[in-house]
């Protein structure tokens, strides 16, 4: 059905990465799936967007949530312009279905002040391997920004405690160097010294498991889940809420935006300008808390 050789453009000629290449994988055979049942022959020539506007309806009444749905229908959106630019449809069924607008979410953060009482409370002396990589971890999310599969791909050579400075592999192959300060440089000293009993011959990644194997996304997204729960913050517990707080505290200790979106490899100004919102709610939040007037009733 084509899927295969699409999901090869998608990592090979669009530079996606295999997390991403995966999901849309994921979702274009699930559609396949869908399309083909009951049917001896099946061309893609052959789907109309009744055929889409029916999975659609499949997936909503399987439980699939309007958000879950809108990104489903855009794989098969990309999916069918690809085989119309090949030449192997002669329109793109997808191209005309309205896909449902969402409501607005502002990104999820976490206040300084629970990221603060996880990363100044002092490892025991003899924390073990796992106790300090894991300190680590939320350090260097919190610390930098990067994303998660930016974080597990960390080659340790890449990571230069001199200058303070790491190279980050991001999405579409592209190389970026973020720094970083000395708290940081010093528990990547203490966690190296600890990393050399485990690493197992021609790994290079920085994060290792306890078996010397390079670290993988639900064991990084345990290690940060159970480090803010223990921590007693609130709310979503995840990477990615690391990262957004990272943009957060910048921003809102006056870092100018352009130096942010470099440091967290957006493509575009407007990817890190959401982090304005963020932080003039943040300021909306304060004012009504503090300021006099505001304090009154019906302020």
């Amino acid at each position: 059905m084509k899927i295969n050789q699409f999901l090869q453009y998608l990592r090979y000629e669009r530079n996606l990465s295999p997390l991403t290449v995966k999901a849309y994988g994921d979702d274009l055979h699930q559609l396949a799936d869908f399309l083909t049942h009951g049917k001896a022959e099946f061309h893609h020539s052959s789907v109309t967007p009744s055929d889409l506007r029916a999975w659609m309806v499949s997936l909503s009444g399987q439980g699939d949530g309007a958000r879950t749905v809108r990104r489903k229908m855009q794989a098969a959106r990309a999916f069918y312009k690809w085989l119309l630019k090949i030449g192997e449809v002669a329109q793109n069924p997808a191209a005309d279905i309205e896909l449902a607008k969402l409501p607005h979410r502002l990104p999820q953060f976490v206040r300084e002040e629970g990221l603060d009482r996880l990363l100044d409370a002092p490892l025991p002396d003899d924390a073990d391997f796992v106790e300090v990589r894991n300190r680590l971890i939320v350090a260097i999310l919190y610390g930098t920004g990067i994303r998660r599969a930016e974080l597990i791909g960390l080659l340790d050579r890449n990571v230069d405690t001199v200058q303070c400075q790491m190279k980050v592999h991001g999405k579409r192959d592209k190389d970026r160097i973020v720094p970083f300060g000395g708290e940081l440089k010093r528990l990547i000293d203490r966690y190296r010294g600890l990393r050399a009993e485990v690493q197992k011959a021609g790994v290079g990644e920085l994060l290792l498991t306890e078996k010397g194997k390079p670290m993988y996304p639900s064991l990084v997204y345990k290690v940060v889940h159970d480090s803010l729960d223990e921590a007693g913050v609130k709310g979503k517990k995840s990477p990615h809420v690391l990262r957004h707080s990272f943009a957060s505290a910048m921003l809102n200790h006056g870092a100018e935006i352009n130096s942010v979106k470099e440091i967290l490899g957006h493509e575009s100004l407007a990817a890190t300008q959401i982090y304005t919102h963020i932080t003039f709610s943040e300021l909306k939040t304060n004012y009504k808390l503090a300021h006099p007037r505001a304090l009154k009733k019906g302020g």
